[in-house]
């Protein structure tokens, strides 16, 4: 198969598992008229969404070294790392 041709045939997977969990919903549930093309994008959209890659994993967090948890940690009180306002009392 062309790429042309899977991706078509994968929407068209798309519309008919959107019509199958819609009229599910639908079947158990009160949905007013108005509301049910809105309900049928947004079944669309996250079948389709499931379908691309999984985004790329955020940026990591640096760890702060030795000396910054040292120099953080004074006789008065405690200093973020995540806002650097200090702290005079700990919570669980």
């Amino acid at each position: 198969m062309e790429p042309e041709e899977t991706s078509s045939l994968a929407h068209d997977q798309f519309i008919e598992l959107s019509a199958q969990v819609v009229s599910a919903y639908v079947a158990r549930n009160h949905v007013a008229a108005a509301d049910i093309p809105a309900l049928i994008h947004a079944v669309h959209a996250s079948l389709s969404g499931l379908a691309q890659p999984a985004a790329p994993p955020a940026d990591t967090v640096e760890k702060p070294t030795p000396a910054q948890v040292r120099k953080s940690i004074t006789p008065d009180a405690l200093i973020s790392f995540i806002d650097g306002k200090p702290y005079k009392t700990l919570k669980r």
